[in-house]
């Protein structure tokens, strides 16, 4: 399932996937991965991406 919430909030802040990349200390396609939803990151870049981004992890990746 994509994480079009990861990106919205990625691009609220302006911020590109290089820069959220580099801030989290994985690659752009990571997070290109996570956002069209082929990866499943762990709980720790997840709340790294979190942290970075102003965001819970219910925010970002709770599946209502």
């Amino acid at each position: 399932m994509k994480n079009l919430r990861m990106k919205a909030a990625r691009a609220a802040l302006d911020l590109s996937q290089q820069q959220l990349a580099d801030a989290v200390g994985v690659s752009r396609q990571t997070i290109n991965a996570i956002e069209k939803g082929d990866y499943n990151p762990t709980i720790r870049l997840c709340v790294s991406i979190c942290r970075v981004l102003g965001k819970t992890l219910d925010d970002l990746f709770w599946e209502p």
